[in-house]
């Protein structure tokens, strides 16, 4: 009978089906799903904020299809003594990666972050955000918890040494999000209050420090989100336009592709930094909020499976991987409204860009193959 083929019974086979598949590959159903999702949304956005521009879409499929690739092969096979292992391996890598971005890195829109190897041109910096709390959660994995002095400085020294090379690229904002997965290891492990308390005048002398050597065009955008109308056709541009295109989508938003800052190219870098503000052009206050709750729903099924790792190296990954992405979408949103400067941060598996998407989905890997296969190895 037809009705019997689409009866709750055989629905929910398929559905336990699909979650036999999903485990026999060490993914996660849930958080599975809710990437998916946030996926096929940025395709849309994609198309729609680069002008239907089908060519953009393909290559943004194509680093899907990558990114995709990464994920399962690291939640399939990447065990976590693997993992462990391999951790220390990969921040030296990065760091020598980085070395030669310094000595023949490819230039583009003034900065020199990225490596051009024929087929493909690839920023390292993106290693660095896997790479830096693995390396301290590998430190930390045989050492009491909470960390001493000594080995606060240790971490300290690994999060400094690739933190200040990607800011001669310039790149700020990549280096802060590095900076931040660095610190929350740190955080996860016991990081003494009476230690917060310390070094919170110590990190206003540093960014004291970091003004006076920091780019020209760092300080102005600094200023500038301080007060944008002083140079609104400079420095001010951008964060006036998104906020202009946000401010125009209202709650309902004026639909696919009728965002009139975005398709008449008067929002700048909107397939990438600022797809955010098209969002808000198009499907207003309520797109926006659908996006950043499919985002909390993420974030809080990546901090249940860090929650259920075994091990202080899992924990403290997974913690690690699930809290900076909370940083990556408060960084961009904040930066998109107009309460935080503008550093460059795309909006997470969303924007268009291809090390980026690779670099988010292959954490997520990593954190469901902790997870996965936290039955295989002692506490």
């Amino acid at each position: 009978m037809i009705f019997d083929e689409f009866s709750p019974s055989r629905a929910r086979r398929t559905l336990t089906a699909g979650g036999r598949t999903l485990r026999a590959l060490g993914l996660d159903g849930p958080l599975t799903g809710v990437l998916a999702l946030i996926v096929g949304i940025g395709i849309l956005v994609v198309y729609s904020a680069s002008g239907q521009n089908w060519k953009m879409v393909q290559h943004h499929l194509a680093n899907i299809a990558i990114a995709v690739t990464a994920m399962l092969a690291l939640a399939k096979f990447a065990t976590p003594q693997y993992l462990r292992m391999f951790a220390p391996i990969a921040y030296v890598l990065g760091v020598l990666l980085l070395v030669v971005v310094d000595a023949t890195g490819h230039i583009g829109k003034g900065a020199q972050r990225w490596l051009d190897i024929g087929f493909m041109r690839f920023q390292p910096s993106e290693i660095m955000k896997l790479a830096v709390p693995m390396a301290c959660a590998w430190y930390m994995h045989e050492r009491p918890l909470p960390p001493t002095f000594r080995d606060l400085i240790v971490l300290g020294v690994l999060i400094a040494i690739p933190t200040a090379m990607i800011v001669t690229q310039p790149d700020l904002g990549t280096a802060l999000l590095i900076a931040a997965s660095g610190l929350i290891v740190m955080l996860l492990a016991g990081l003494q209050l009476r230690l917060i308390l310390i070094s919170i005048p110590l990190l206003g002398g540093a960014a004291f420090g970091a003004w006076r050597v920091i780019h020209d065009y760092q300080r102005q955008r600094i200023l500038t989100f301080l007060n944008p109308e002083t140079d609104r056709l400079g420095a001010g541009y951008h964060i006036i336009q998104s906020q202009i295109a946000i401010g125009s989508g209202g709650v309902f938003g004026k639909g696919y592709m009728n965002g009139s800052q975005a398709q008449l190219e008067f929002l700048p870098e909107r397939s990438t930094d600022f797809i955010f503000a098209v969002i808000g052009e198009e499907f207003g206050l309520l797109g926006q909020l659908l996006v950043l709750s499919l985002y909390a729903v993420v974030i809080g099924r990546a901090l249940y499976l860090a929650m259920q790792a075994q091990g202080t190296f899992a924990r403290l990954t997974g913690g690690a991987i699930a809290l900076s992405f909370f940083v990556y979408v408060f960084v961009n949103s904040g930066m998109v409204s107009g309460i935080l400067p503008v550093v460059g941060v795309p909006l997470p598996m969303i924007s268009y860009g291809g090390t980026s998407m690779v670099t988010l989905l292959a954490g997520f890997g990593i954190l469901m193959s902790l997870h996965s296969h936290r039955k295989l190895i002692g506490s």
